[in-house]
């Protein structure tokens, strides 16, 4: 019986690598790639606009990957893009949803900018999926206005997160993601601005970073970005100013994070800090901790796939 191919004995160029590893990236989603997005969340430079199609090439005649159609993936079948489609027509489907929310918290006290988040910000959604959302606020008040946001989901969305689930918040002083890797570089790069123009511009300005991950990847175009008219939005922002608006906001993370840590006590130190960071100016709730997950997942297949084809690509 034949054993597993010795890594190196075989040679790929660095764009074939590069597109290995992103359907292998993709792969963990079960989320086929066309060869415009394959050239989007490539890791290295793409010298020529026929660079992924002659890499996609040989690595089909080498058995390497496969095609259906536009799609292109290294596992999986005809199935995997039946499931993308489908996704891709619910979330068709639920944008003018997600606009309308995102018009809606816009108005929202402190709320300087709005952006499409999770798998809305890929164009798909799962059958049972949320609308995700990333949210910027003003400074020092970002626990104000995640309370405020949390209690309109509360009481008039019954708790419903299906188009409503806002999970992770900075301040427009802290607008650089603190975790710098290929899974926050690829969220970061595939965000859709909603609301707040400007603020949404600063917010790409700031995580160039992620453009050593992924170097052919572009900010999103933001011309047609609405800006909030904020009459109302000050009127109850004065309210809450000063330092009793401090002490506020203060409380409510303190709050929060209390209840976080009874809830999740699974999660301590750094994994807590990873899945529900939680200062004055950040605010993230992923306690699937996903993150990890996938990036565990992801170095996994780099091994299976040398492993198995001999192929170096880590």
């Amino acid at each position: 019986m034949t054993g597993p191919i010795a890594v190196d004995q075989l040679t790929l160029t660095s764009t074939e690598r590069a597109v290995v590893r992103a359907l292998l990236y993709f792969d963990i989603f079960r989320h086929p790639l066309r060869e415009d997005e394959l050239r989007r969340f490539l890791s290295t430079e793409c010298p020529d606009e026929h660079c992924v199609e002659v890499a996609i090439n040989t690595l089909a005649e080498e058995g390497l990957l496969h095609r259906v159609g536009e799609h292109f993936m290294l596992n999986g079948s005809s199935a995997s893009v039946t499931e993308r489609l489908e996704a891709e027509e619910r979330a068709r489907r639920r944008m003018a949803k997600a606009r309308s929310m995102s018009q809606l918290m816009s108005h929202f006290p402190f709320v300087r900018g709005i952006l499409l988040s999770g798998s809305m910000s890929k164009g798909v959604l799962a059958e049972d999926g949320d609308i995700d959302y990333f949210v910027i606020t003003e400074p020092g008040r970002l626990w104000v206005a995640r309370t405020l946001l949390i209690a309109f989901k509360k009481v008039f969305l019954f708790n419903s997160r299906r188009d409503f689930c806002v999970n992770y918040f900075v301040d427009t002083e802290h607008l650089v993601i603190e975790d710098k890797n290929l899974f926050t570089a690829t969220e970061v790069m595939t965000l859709v601005p909603m609301a707040g123009r400007t603020v949404c511009g600063a917010f790409f300005a700031a995580n160039t970073w992620a453009g050593a991950h992924l170097p052919n990847a572009e900010a999103p175009c933001l011309e047609q970005v609405p800006v909030p008219k904020r009459r109302m939005q000050r009127l109850f922002e004065r309210l809450l100013g000063g330092g009793m608006g401090d002490e506020l906001d203060e409380w409510c993370m303190l709050r929060t994070k209390e209840r976080w840590r009874r809830k999740f006590p699974e999660f301590e130190g750094t994994r807590f800090e990873l899945a529900l960071r939680s200062r004055r100016y950040v605010s993230k709730h992923h306690p699937r901790n996903f993150q990890e997950r996938v990036l565990t997942a992801f170095a996994q297949g780099l091994r299976a796939f040398e492993q198995r084809t001999g192929h170096a690509v880590s």
